[in-house]
Parts: structure tokens; sequence; C-alpha cells
């Protein structure tokens, strides 16, 4: 789940941004530096609105684990409207184009495009989802200077965790704009566990909305999967969660329409996935709950992909999936403390 940290760290403000606004038409490097805010909440929350109303394009690249993957992307707003398209430049082709919460992902070279409505919990931070008026709670920031990146001067800042069951953070934020040009995910010795960066980027400019709508409008020939959300809840599914993580909060429970191959270009029946997410207004984890089957999970995992951690196992006749970028014991506190209603 490299490309996962482009939706969790700065490539997801673009993706899946909140909020809208006028778009900036100076360069970051033009543009009359605002005051810079004095508490953790008015830094995250000028990162978060830079990307839902500001126009970029740019290159990002994501590294971690000794895998890199990168993606050509561009954010355009007009109004209330916001506008994305994504390119991967690794492995099999495949682009992403938004507008608002209609999602387009597109396999050129298989014809397949899946249609979503998405909602918006993967932005970054995760702050106005989780309630993030506590975030200093459990983490604290410390400014750390300027650098440079992509050629645009940066704010440092560096987010600690007060506790062990969450990651640091260290962000570069464009002095002029706010816009998050790199963010490093640090472990719990303040190891480099995952970089995302823009290695070029471009901010302001004209709004291009066309190039955008265009390939959204432009599917004859490929095999159009429309996965269905139906929003739940835990309990109205016959499951409990004990406790969460210090900080956490459940901000959104799904049946989520799955095919059956891993490989949403395969062919196959659909089958309903519960998923349940929780933030604690910086990252979140996700639980998903599936019919056991024998053949498909052959036995428990635990994989560590860059800073996103990944725990699999088997309760009863159901399969748990827990995902996040935290540590694994955080992982295993959520899937111990979820049981099945008698």
């Amino acid at each position: 789940m490299l490309l996962h940290s482009l939706s969790a760290l700065t490539l997801s403000c673009a993706v899946l941004a909140l909020g809208a606004g006028s778009p900036s038409s100076a360069l970051a490097g033009d543009a009359q530096v605002p005051a810079q805010p004095r508490d953790m909440r008015g830094w995250l929350m000028r990162i978060h609105e830079a990307a839902s109303r500001q126009n970029f394009q740019g290159t990002f690249v994501v590294s971690g684990g000794g895998n890199v993957a990168s993606a050509r992307m561009a954010h355009f707003c007009e109004g209330a409207n916001q506008y994305e398209r994504i390119e991967s430049l690794d492995g099999k082709a495949r682009n992403v184009f938004r507008h608002n919460d209609i999602v387009h992902t597109v396999w050129p070279a298989s014809k397949v495009a899946v249609v979503e409505h998405r909602d918006l919990l993967n932005s970054f931070p995760a702050l106005l989802q989780a309630g993030g008026d506590g975030i200093a709670d459990w983490y604290e920031m410390q400014p750390q200077g300027d650098e440079r990146v992509a050629g645009h001067e940066a704010n440092v800042l560096l987010v600690t965790p007060k506790d062990a069951y969450r990651y640091g953070y260290r962000l570069w934020s464009d002095k002029g704009s706010g816009l998050l040009l790199r963010a490093d995910v640090l472990g719990e010795h303040g190891e480099v566990l995952e970089t995302s960066a823009f290695s070029d980027v471009a901010i302001g400019g004209r709004s291009q909305p066309e190039t955008v709508l265009q390939p959204m409008r432009r599917l004859e020939g490929y095999r159009v999967l429309r996965p269905i959300l139906t929003p739940t809840r835990l309990d109205s599914e016959g499951w409990a969660m004990r406790q969460v993580a210090p900080g956490f909060r459940q901000v959104s429970c799904v049946n989520r329409q799955m095919e059956n191959s891993g490989d949403v270009e395969a062919t196959g029946g659909a089958q309903q996935v519960l998923q349940a997410i929780y933030a604690d207004g910086m990252t979140y984890v996700s639980v998903f709950i599936e019919p056991y089957l024998p053949k498909r999970h052959a036995r428990p995992m635990q994989v560590a992909v860059g800073a996103t951690q990944t725990l699999s196992m088997r309760q009863g006749d159901w399969w748990v999936t827990v995902v996040g970028d935290v540590p694994t014991s955080t992982l295993r506190l959520f899937a111990n403390a979820l049981e099945r209603k008698k």
C-alpha cells in the first residue's frame, strides 16, 4: 500500500480533499507569505486547506520498505468544485480522475474502470473527521526551521506522538501556500519508515477542469465496475469493539462491495465486506470483516510495506484484516478487541 501514503499524507489531499475555495493565481515563490499559525491545529488546518484551495501540478514520489512508487498529479478548483487527475508512473498503467466525490479509476490496458462515490475520509490530516480539537492530547509539534523542497521554501514541522500507539511525522509545508510538499513517517526511534514528497510541483496557475472531465466521460468499451457502499453500524452487523486505542474514535462504518479476486481487474462475483474506520486526528485504522473462505484465506498474515502495517487473521467463521499507518501493536489491540455478538 505504498500509494496509500499519497492518500494519507498529501496526494489524498488532492484526490479526496475536503472543502473548496477559489484557486490561487500566484506561484508559491511570488505569493505573499501569510502569518504562521501558533498551534498544532492551526498548522494542520493550513496544510489541509491548501490542498483543497490551491491549483497545483507535479510529480509525487513515495519510498519505503525498499519500494518506490510515483505519480503525476494535478488538482484544480473552480468555486465549490474540485478536480483531480493522477497518473501512476510505475507498474501497470492506472489513471484516477475525481470531480468532487465522484472518482474514476481506470486501467487502460485491460479496459476496466471503477466508478464510485467516495466519502472524504482519507484526506490528511484526519482531524476534521476525528474531532481534531483533541489532537494535542496525543501529539506535540515543534517547528524545525526552514528547508527547500522541489524548489520551494518550506516550514519544517516535527510531530511527535505522546505514546506508543501511533507514529510520528516530519512535515514540510510550503511557506507561501501551506501545501504539504513532503512528509516522513517516523518510527519509535525516529527512523524514517516512509517518505512522500513532490519531486517537482507548480502551485497556482490556470484551472483546467476539462482535462479531468473529458476522460471521465470516455468509458465506451470499458468494463465498468460500480462498488456500492452502504452505511451501517458494527452492532447492527452483529459485532462489537470492546475498546480502541487511546485517542482513536470511529468515523465511518460501511458494507463495501468487493470483488472475489484481490485483483480489481479480474472477473468474478461481488462479496460484501464490512469496513469500520477509526481516526485519531492524524491517521486512520481500517478494520475489514468478511466471511472466512479456506481457499482465499490460507493463513494469518502480518505485513509491513513502508509505514503501512497489515494484520490478517481468522476469527471463527470470519476473516478479519486490520490496516493502518500505525505500529503493529496498535493493530493487534483493535483485532483482539473485536468480538462477534452472541
